[in-house]
């Protein structure tokens, strides 16, 4: 097992550390201190050839913006907040409006676009990147000092697991994701139509037009395009007219898992790379890059493209109408929040 880091400097005379982790069959990670990002996850193809199988931003510099999130830490809250207004001990609070009418992703500098410490650790079957960042009282608008450490662990097993685990001395609200955006073609050769997805849900969550979660849960026997219960391409489906993809400009919607283990599959059928979530989260964001607005190069020299990815983001459902799952994301000082997602890669 390897670690290894490097110092870069950024136009804007930021200092950024790039963390590389590498296991004995040479997969590799790569994670930048900017919102502990995830820059790169190398997985093997049926001719054992590793390659890239998320995106990334060819210029780092990007990074201090990193529209997409790509690869990012998303907090203090992941998704919405609907209105950007959440009462928390009593107290109503207004966060950032980023998003239409509501708060997205941790407001307008997220953890996203942090900078967090690391500390890297190797052991004989592992390597580990402890990630830690301090979000203060009042940073865009929440409250609390809140303390995050997330755990990147490469075992030689071909799995990535993330640990996250956070403190606060004043009662806040948190649920904490990763925003990688997969291609498993490796070097993103293709867009991610054809891949084939399995998530074992059985209901998703209703949302309004601004992806506002409403309260209700919708049956996937009444929403077939959304039932991915049987392995399915992405693209089977997304262009039929829906108004949920409409809202969403395709899939854009959260599922709740019926399961932990292995409860998402993701499969490209020419690579024949294979990938695997467990994760202890009740649910799980699939966005499908429906936009792709700025015309940057990515780590592979080619310009972004909606549908050249698939984001898989477990995590708690999104503060929605009435603050409709403000309950399940509130932290009180002396407990510790944690959330466990593993991603296995397997050629099948």
């Amino acid at each position: 097992m390897q670690a290894t880091s490097e110092k870069i400097i950024l136009n804007s005379g930021r200092n950024v550390t790039k963390y590389i982790l590498k296991n004995h069959k040479g997969m590799e990670v790569e994670v930048i201190s900017i919102g502990a990002t995830l820059t790169k996850i190398t997985a093997p193809d049926k001719d054992g050839n590793y390659e890239n199988v998320i995106l990334g931003w060819q210029d780092l510099n990007v990074y201090e913006q990193n529209p997409g999130n790509f690869g990012a830490i998303i907090g203090r809250i992941a998704g919405r907040v609907f209105k950007g207004t959440v009462t928390i001990a009593d107290k109503e609070y207004h966060l950032p409006v980023n998003n239409f009418r509501s708060t997205l992703h941790g407001g307008n500098k997220g953890f996203h676009v942090r900078d967090w410490q690391g500390e890297m650790n190797i052991k004989e079957d592992s390597v580990s990147l402890v990630m830690y960042y301090l979000s203060k009282d009042g940073e865009e608008g929440f409250p609390g000092n809140l303390k995050v450490k997330v755990t990147y662990t490469l075992k030689d097993d071909n799995s990535l697991t993330l640990d996250y685990e956070a403190e606060t001395d004043q009662e806040t609200i948190v649920n904490l994701t990763n925003h990688a955006y997969f291609n498993l073609s490796g070097e993103a050769k293709r867009d991610i139509l054809g891949h084939e997805l399995c998530i074992k849900s059985d209901e998703i969550y209703d949302l309004d037009e601004e992806l506002i979660p409403t309260g209700k849960l919708i049956k996937l026997d009444q929403e077939p395009i959304f039932d991915f219960r049987e392995p399915k391409c992405i693209g089977q489906d997304i262009n039929k007219e829906n108004r949920h993809l409409k809202n969403g400009s395709g899939y854009d919607h959260l599922w709740k898992l019926n399961t932990n283990e292995n409860a998402i599959n993701l499969y490209d059928s020419i690579s024949k790379r294979n990938m695997f979530i467990t994760t202890s989260e009740p649910g799980v964001v699939v966005y499908t890059m429906n936009h792709a607005d700025n015309p940057m190069l990515l780590s592979n020299g080619k310009l972004q493209e909606i549908h050249y990815a698939v984001c898989l983001e477990t995590q708690k459902p999104a503060i929605g109408y009435n603050e409709q799952g403000r309950q399940a994301v509130i932290l009180k000082p002396g407990e510790i929040y944690t959330q466990h997602t593993m991603f296995k890669f397997t050629v099948k």
